[in-house]
């Protein structure tokens, strides 16, 4: 899977990467495994403008594209951290809604 980190209104540090290379890496387990190589999710993380100091501050947005496929998420949130982890669990959420979705299907036209 191939991952693409971008940051806005803030510097990527080694940290940041590496904190949502392995956090969104972690969901190639849902991925099969012919569809590993043409996988690729891009990450942004960052500030949505500069003069905010209080509320929701970061965001992160994510999308995942496995071939024709596109599932997105955003997150706002205090820490950035929390707003990264909060993006991958929806993005978890929504793998496991479509292989569900796909098991059901098979399963109406096996019976």
């Amino acid at each position: 899977m191939k991952i693409i980190i971008s940051g806005k209104n803030i510097t990527l540090t080694d940290p940041i990467k590496s904190f949502v290379s392995d956090k969104m890496s972690s969901l190639s387990k849902l991925v099969k495994a012919k569809d590993e190589s043409i996988t690729e999710i891009r990450v942004e993380v960052g500030l949505p403008s500069r003069h905010h100091k209080t509320g929701m501050v970061y965001y992160a947005e994510a999308n995942l594209k496995i071939g024709g496929k596109l599932l997105r998420a955003t997150e706002e949130h205090l820490d950035l951290n929390t707003a990264v982890v909060q993006v991958k669990d929806e993005l978890l959420r929504q793998l496991r809604k479509d292989k569900d979705r796909l098991l059901s299907k098979r399963r109406v036209k096996s019976s």
